[in-house]
């Protein structure tokens, strides 16, 4: 349950400004149709963090606790430090010539190669071995970031300081750091 509660809310926080919720809200406002960009953020983020969460459950085999500890420590400080960069609309502004879901699926997926949150889940599947509960927290807190993005995202965007979200986000990541340093 701790593996689920962790990954959900580190997601969650991440995902506050990233580019795939930019890139979320560039969907919903082009598509208008929420529901089939929900579903293709849902199986695409499925899909992807799986393969982090079982990547990082596969590293842990090949490090002594202690190493990993460190090493997931560090890793976690530096996403702490990366979320301070927030991410831009880099090329979302793209034409679609497929719908809704197909569009969301594939843009998600790829969007997500390399992302913090894809990273930070290969870290988390490190930290819980545990590809199920870190795939289930973590695409939760992927939806549970998006879904009102998609829903109400120029509301958001026109009331909620990203700085503040930023910071907030960094602190949590960091924290987690310093307790796999010490646990």
């Amino acid at each position: 349950m701790e593996a689920i509660i962790n990954s959900t809310i580190l997601v969650f926080i991440s995902e506050m400004g990233d580019k795939t919720q930019l890139l979320a809200l560039v969907l919903a406002a082009r598509f208008k149709k929420p529901i089939p960009i929900l579903l293709g953020i849902f199986i695409a983020t499925l899909a992807n963090h799986f393969l982090a969460s079982y990547v990082g459950v596969f590293i842990t085999q090949y490090f002594s606790p202690t190493m990993l500890r460190l090493i997931l420590a560090t890793t976690f400080i530096g996403f702490g430090l990366w979320i301070l960069i927030p991410d831009k609309d880099e090329g979302l502004n793209e034409n679609y010539k497929w719908g809704a879901f197909v569009t969301t699926l594939i843009a998600f997926f790829m969007a997500e190669m390399g992302d913090k949150t894809q990273l930070a889940t290969v870290a988390l599947g490190a930290r819980y071995a545990s590809t199920t509960a870190v795939t289930f927290g973590t695409t939760l807190g992927m939806l549970l970031a998006n879904a009102p993005v998609v829903f109400f995202g120029k509301w958001f965007t026109d009331r909620i300081p990203m700085k503040w979200v930023h910071r907030i986000a960094s602190v949590l990541f960091i924290g987690f750091g310093i307790a796999c340093a010490f646990v």
